[in-house]
């Protein structure tokens, strides 16, 4: 790589982190992006190009790698869950902690208990669970450094908690938007103590990690949500900005480079989420409308949280029959004065677009920052978009890539298959001029990082993969649901 090409890179990325570091998910500011220029490998397997190879328990958070450890979750057992730290080189183990993780709900059979992804720098690991709350511990030792207890999270969906802390300078920021206690929290890095909170009870659930903007005002946080996506000022966590470009809710993390947000967005709405999951489950009527006794026959033998009915239900029950029907399923699941995108777009937004706006702006910046919006069928509602080289790749479950220009989001090629058909849960990842694209089917593809689809390998892992690889020291570390493996 020329020094040019590694020029350009360093600007696809904000927050300062070593460049053999993959600090958090999704690496330095959650980008997907290696600015190392050691050589990668194209051909591989669970066996061929390992350097080791370490047996864990189930787990789909990713690994993350700092100053020569590399940390990832796993249940030990099913009432355990575990942070593992390993020697980068070696593959050692140096310290597994664990933590029982209580009473805790049902989950979706593609998620796990072990989640979320820690995030790690060359003192500290810092890790989250829905019934720990977030943890500071030695990075060297694994011994308690702090703790912060955290209200527990309530998800009607059983979609279950799967936020991760992200790094910026001396905070940890973290975004839990949850049913009952959406927050945007910065906790101090040494102490655990909360240096603010945003309450963002104007959300519904959403899945989307805070990234790092760098404008000429100064660094901004900035975090997509419920037909907003808000930029924070980071030493007082005040609103500066928003824009009313969303959706309902948003499982992707957008990606910056330089002041500008690129955002891939699918939702279908919260009404046909409430009808196709509840109404027209087993343990529904198939009528179009969702009663209590729906809502509480889905969840299951454990009670709906009243504050939960209180909250949604009974605000969108307008002639209070005990029936959400129609406009009253949206209005239930919708906050107030959020009308998750219908502002910007006049009368009914899109539910698949990219899109780009540019961070800076103060107070509504609607009409003012949006730098370009592309309605597109081939986004997808879990997999954050990859920004390099002045494009944006794009993944859909199914093996499907598109790739547009980031000046005006333009189509460079695509819908495109990428010769592995299945459903996708990482998202894409950059290094040594390749990309990384894992599918829950165990097959890793490499593309080269060209203006046209460039298929190099479709490589068999073994085993079903939901976390994104990290890129760091030279290798690539996949998370398997079974196992952490380095290749090279």
């Amino acid at each position: 790589m020329t020094r040019m090409a590694l020029a350009a890179l360093v600007c696809l990325v904000v927050a300062p982190a070593m460049a053999d570091d993959w600090p958090q998910f999704r690496g330095a500011n959650c980008s997907g992006v290696s600015l190392a220029t050691a050589a990668l490998p194209t051909h591989f397997s669970c066996t061929d190009r390992v350097k080791w190879s370490v047996k864990l328990g189930d787990g789909i958070g990713c690994p993350v790698v700092a100053a020569g450890r590399v940390f990832t979750s796993a249940m030990i057992d099913e009432k355990t869950v575990g942070l593992v730290a390993l020697d980068v080189a070696t593959g050692k183990e140096l310290w597994t902690r664990s933590w029982p993780i209580g009473d805790v709900d049902e989950i979706h059979h593609t998620n796990s208990h072990a989640s979320t992804t820690p995030a790690a720098d060359a003192e500290r690991v810092y890790f989250y669970f829905s019934t720990l709350g977030m943890v500071g511990l030695d990075a060297k030792t694994g011994a308690d450094v702090w703790h912060q207890p955290m209200p527990v999270p309530y998800f009607i969906f059983k979609w279950g908690a799967g936020m991760s802390p992200v790094l910026h300078k001396d905070l940890v920021l973290f975004c839990q938007d949850d049913d009952l206690h959406p927050a945007l929290y910065a906790f101090d890095k040494r102490t655990g103590k909360i240096r603010w909170k945003d309450d963002r009870n104007d959300m519904a659930v959403n899945y989307s990690h805070p990234v790092i903007c760098e404008t000429s005002q100064g660094d901004e946080i900035v975090v997509a949500g419920t037909g907003l996506l808000i930029g924070y000022e980071p030493s007082s966590g005040n609103r500066l900005w928003q824009a009313r470009t969303l959706l309902r809710n948003i499982k992707t993390t957008p990606v910056t480079r330089g002041d500008t947000v690129y955002i891939s967005l699918q939702s279908k709405g919260i009404a046909s989420q409430w009808l196709a999951s509840i109404d027209r489950a087993e343990t529904g009527n198939g009528d179009n409308k969702v009663t209590k006794d729906e809502v509480q026959a889905f969840f299951g033998k454990r009670p709906v949280p009243e504050a939960f009915y209180t909250k949604t239900f009974d605000r969108g029950d307008l002639n209070r029959d005990g029936v959400l029907e129609g406009r009253e399923l949206d209005i239930a699941f919708l906050p107030p004065g959020n009308a998750a995108g219908a502002a910007f777009d006049a009368e009914v937004a899109e539910d698949e677009f990219i899109i780009a706006v540019k961070a800076g702006g103060r107070g509504d910046v609607t009409k003012t920052h949006v730098l370009w919006k592309q309605p597109t069928k081939h986004t997808d509602h879990i997999v954050s978009p990859m920004v390099v080289h002045d494009r944006m790749l794009l993944i859909k479950s199914g093996g499907i890539a598109t790739c547009f220009e980031t000046a005006k989001g333009t189509s460079v090629y695509g819908p495109a298959r990428i010769r592995n058909a299945g459903d996708y849960f990482a998202s894409p990842i950059y290094g040594d001029g390749k990309i990384y694209i894992a599918g829950e089917n165990g097959n890793i593809v490499v593309l080269r990082d060209a203006p046209e689809l460039d298929v190099l390998a479709v490589n068999d892992m073994g085993d079903s993969i939901l976390g994104t690889p990290a890129i760091a020291d030279g290798a690539l570390f996949v998370r398997t649901r079974k196992s952490l493996l380095r290749i090279q």
